[in-house]
């Protein structure tokens, strides 16, 4: 059988054209317009208050936009009873900000949340095991799988947020500031771990973060979000060639110079 996502002549996975989103008097995003690459890793990117999760929300469906398209797999999403799209949010798996964990359910039965309400068919043990399997892939212990997210540190809480995230063996990858409230050498794990699973499983994976050692590490482009759309995407090297300041302060700013030399310097290494 052929992997679908081995498909070089299908649509990308995500489209988005003209995209406005207000709340009240404010507009968030007006004409947005964004195009994801099949197997890439787009990280987004913008100030406080450009509604990057506001993005996402809008793609999975939560957000319900005041105009504009968006198609996500091959399915139009806007304009569309969620109910008509379960064929397509099968497809997808989301880690939230926090992880978003049900503080009631152990590590296992978070994850088995989405295999109840896709596939309630699927027996408990077989259902069990898909879980466990999810939270080793996720770089979880084993034992994890018994344990309340009362009982796990932050690093772990994103673990087993993703290890739901991947419960339903998804296609498209969405990660809401996956690294954010996590120390260098346990978000520099998780970057790793992402680029893993991405090479591993053959994601998409569009990226939220402020974190610019994940944009250098990790990100394939850059989505950047400002004046209420994106306004340039590319590699880092390309959007700093644009000139646009928001940028400029933004990459070329301490942070941005050592982040960059950060990655510099991890290249050499591998390199040699």
């Amino acid at each position: 059988m052929n992997d679908p996502r081995d498909n070089s002549d299908a649509p990308p996975p995500i489209v988005v054209e003209g995209l406005v989103n207000r709340f009240g008097e404010t507009t968030v995003h007006d004409g947005l317009d964004l195009t994801v690459r099949r197997g890439e890793i787009l990280g987004v990117v913008g100030g406080s208050g450009t509604g990057k999760s506001v993005l996402m929300r809008s793609i999975i469906g939560l957000q319900v936009p005041a105009a504009g398209r968006i198609e996500v797999l091959g399915h139009t999403i806007t304009d569309v009873d969620p109910d008509t799209n379960v064929g397509v949010r099968c497809r997808w798996g989301v880690l939230f900000q926090g992880g978003a964990l049900f503080s009631t359910l152990t590590v296992g039965e978070n994850v088995e949340v989405a295999l109840k309400q896709f596939y309630p068919e699927l027996e408990p043990k077989l259902r069990h095991e898909i879980a466990r399997y999810k939270v080793i892939l996720s770089g979880l212990p084993e034992d994890a799988v018994e344990k309340y997210p009362s009982e796990l540190s932050g690093g772990m809480k994103k673990r087993a947020g993703l290890a739901r995230a991947l419960a339903l063996d998804p296609e498209l990858l969405f990660l809401d500031e996956p690294t954010a409230g996590l120390d260098p050498i346990g978000a520099a794990k998780f970057d790793r771990l992402t680029r893993e699973l991405k090479e591993t499983l053959g994601l998409t994976v569009f990226l939220i973060t402020h974190d610019l050692d994940t944009l250098y590490e990790i990100c394939d482009r850059v989505a950047v979000i400002a004046e209420k759309k994106i306004i340039a995407v590319g590699t880092i090297p390309e959007l700093i060639a644009t000139g646009h300041p928001w940028i400029e302060e933004y990459f070329n700013g301490p942070r941005g110079r050592a982040a960059e030399a950060a990655h510099a310097r991890g290249s050499g290494a591998r390199d040699g």
